[in-house]
Parts: C-alpha cells; sequence; structure tokens
C-alpha cells in the first residue's frame, strides 16, 4: 500500500486532500510544503485517517491554523519528524499541543511561527529531539530553552536565526544539557557574549558554528570554540566585528577539519587569513569588507590554500590581482564569485526577519 506522498508546491484543493485521506489511510510521510491551498478542512480530513503517519512537511501552508495542530496531534501522536516553518496563523497556544501529545518527535522546525516560551516548555517533554529549528521565532526567551536545554539531552541541531530573546543564559543551559550538540546557529542574536561561546566550547562534537551578526563576541570566545570543538567544519562569524587574527590563529592550529569559513566584516588582516591558508581542508571562503586586507595577503593566502574549490571577494580586488594568479587557480579547480556591495551597516534585527543580503549570500 502506498505510504509516502510528496506534493510540495502542487495545487492542492480541500477536496483533493479529502480524497487522498479517502484512499490512502497507511501513510507514514506526507509532505505539503508550500502547497498553497492547503486549509484545516483538507489537512484535518486528510490527518485523522493516517494515525500511523511518522514524517509530515507543512512548510509554508499558510492558511492553516491551530485547528489543524489540534487533529494532527490528536491524530498523529507517534509522529518523529514536524516540519511547520512559516505557519504564522498557528495561534501561540497550540503548540503546547505538540508537546503534550508528539511526545515520539526527532526532529520540530518551526521556524518563523508564533510559539512562546510555554510552547517550548512543553516541546521540552519530547525528550528523542534531536533537531529543533527556531529561527525568526521573536517570542521564545532564555526561560524557554533553558527547559530544552534540560529535557532534550539528545539535541544535536539547534537554530536560533534572529530569535533576538535569547542570550547567554539560553544558550549555557543548550550547552550544559545537550553534551552531542553538532549544529548552533546563533545569528543575530545580539546579546549573545563570550560566555556562551565558552560554554559551548565544551560541545566537543560541534561540527557547525554560525554566529553572524553578534557583535559582542570576540576573539577569545571563538578561540575557545577552537580549541575545545576541534571536529569544526562550518563557520560564520561574519559581521563579528571584534574578532580578528587572534582567533585565527588558534583555529589554524585546533581546526584541521575545517571546510567553511566566512570572515565578511570581521577585523581579520592578512596575517590572520595567511593563518587559515595552512588549514588543509579549507575549500570554500567568503571574504568581504575586511579593512585589514590587502591585495598581497590576500593572494599569499589564496595560493598557500591548496584546497580552495571557492572564493567570495568584493569586486575591488579584481582589478588588483595578477591574471596569472586567476589562472593559476582556476587551473587547480578554484572557482571566483564576484561581489559589488557597498558595506552595509548593521540595523535592528527586531525591525525585520530577514536581510536581502543573507539570501543572496
Amino acid at each position: 500500500m502506498l505510504q509516502s506522498v510528496k506534493l510540495d508546491g502542487c495545487a492542492v484543493t480541500s477536496a483533493g486532500l479529502t480524497a487522498i485521506g479517502n484512499w490512502c489511510i497507511s501513510l507514514s510521510e506526507l509532505s505539503l510544503s508550500k502547497c498553497l491551498g492547503v486549509t484545516d478542512e483538507g489537512l484535518s480530513s486528510l490527518v485523522t485517517k493516517n494515525k500511523d503517519l511518522k514524517k509530515l512537511d507543512i512548510t509554508c501552508c499558510r492558511k492553516i491554523t491551530g485547528v489543524s495542530i489540534a487533529y494532527i496531534t490528536n491524530s498523529c501522536t507517534n509522529l518523529t519528524s514536524l516540519r511547520m516553518e512559516s505557519c504564522t496563523l498557528v495561534p501561540s497556544e497550540a503548540f503546547v499541543l505538540i508537546g503534550q501529545r508528539c511526545q515520539f518527535l526527532e526532529e520540530l522546525d518551526l521556524t518563523d511561527n508564533e510559539i512562546d516560551d510555554e510552547g517550548l516548555k512543553s516541546i521540552s517533554r519530547c525528550s528523542n529531539l534531536s533537531s529543533l529549528k527556531l529561527g525568526i521565532c521573536l517570542n521564545i526567551s532564555d526561560e524557554g530553552l533553558s527547559h530544552v536545554g534540560m529535557k532534550c539531552t539528545k539535541l544535536t541541531e539547534l537554530d536560533l536565526y534572529r530569535s533576538a530573546g535569547i542570550s547567554d543564559m539560553g544558550i549555557i543551559a543548550i550547552s550544559r544539557g545537550c553534551p552531542g550538540l553538532e549544529m548552533i546557529n546563533m545569528s543575530y542574536c545580539v546579546d549573545i557574549t563570550d560566555r556562551s561561546l565558552l560554554s559551548l566550547s565544551k560541545c566537543s562534537r560541534l561540527n557547525t558554528f554560525e554566529s553572524r551578526g553578534c557583535p559582542l563576541i570576540t576573539s577569545l570566545g571563538l578561540a575557545a570554540i577552537a580549541v575545545g570543538c576541534r571536529q569544526l567544519i562550518k563557520l560564520d562569524i561574519k559581521k563579528c566585528h571584534n574578532i580578528g587574527d587572534a582567533a585565527m590563529l588558534p583555529l589554524a592550529h585546533f581546526s584541521q577539519n575545517l571546510r567553511q569559513i566566512t570572515v565578511s566584516y570581521s577585523s581579520v588582516t592578512d596575517l590572520g587569513l595567511l593563518a587559515l591558508a595552512s588549514i588543509s581542508c579549507l575549500q570554500s571562503m567568503t571574504v568581504l569588507h575586511l579593512k585589514g586586507l590587502t591585495p598581497s595577503g590576500l593572494a599569499a593566502a589564496v595560493l598557500a590554500c591548496g584546497g580552495l574549490t571557492k572564493v567570495k571577494l568584493h569586486l575591488y580586488f579584481k582589478s588588483l590581482l595578477p591574471q596569472p594568479l586567476f589562472e593559476h587557480l582556476e587551473a587547480r579547480g578554484c572557482v571566483f564569485e564576484w561581489r559589488d556591495k557597498e558595506f552595509q551597516a548593521e540595523l535592528d534585527p527586531k525591525c525585520y526577519k530577514l536581510q536581502w543580503e543573507d539570501i543572496a549570500q
């Protein structure tokens, strides 16, 4: 019998979903991502007929409300994966039902939703959670995140992108309660300081660390990450103005697995970039608007970094570097991407949800 239905982006209707529910009563996976016609009526009818559903994706189904969540959580109590990014009509109180009724969840994406601390407290009952995405959740704070840290000890992936209510207290609770953490995105959580990084440095399995737009963190905090998290593969410190060469040197020494780094708008200079070039695994580097970077320093760094496959640079450097350098690196398999972007001052993250530059890059 049919067990998986994927209709991402299709023009489904309530009648269509009801028909699927009548024909297919043993679904384990259902994906309706970006199906703009999904409503409470159709979705509720479908999930009521498929009580063994394990994975459900209703990303950007913007017409559904708390009614759908009530039906989903009442019927599909064995869910292991629920993705519901940008279901913006779902009220905060509906998220409490998820923690009360769907405690087998391992993956939960609540990006850009109205969840609050009460919802997080309830969701912390899902002790098997390994992936939790809470980006652009503007109603959550350290209080709610602390419950997750205390009870979701299997967490390996946490996304807090632009969740401006999160500060050191929440991050410290996560790092203490979730020692197996492998990925964290706390970009534009502007109240984060080195205290968070010092605590996260105890998570030795951390391989992805994204902290762009965190103006209070410094080289001291990142150096602690480098020393404690030696499996680091991806690092994004864009717009961390207080991070400079003092952090690049320990990265070069301890982070030999690093493959991708973004240092744009930081205080890294020629010295720091050249230190990074000693990392043999490094494949991708984004270097925009570094005031301390010179053409000669850039040339030396990219030449010394033998594994590079992609470099993103400001167009300003294109005419200042010798053409044979590009030919040599391109022959080695390296692709250059040029950006002609003016220096951009940071805006208040509470005033908007996304910046175009984050989409473009």
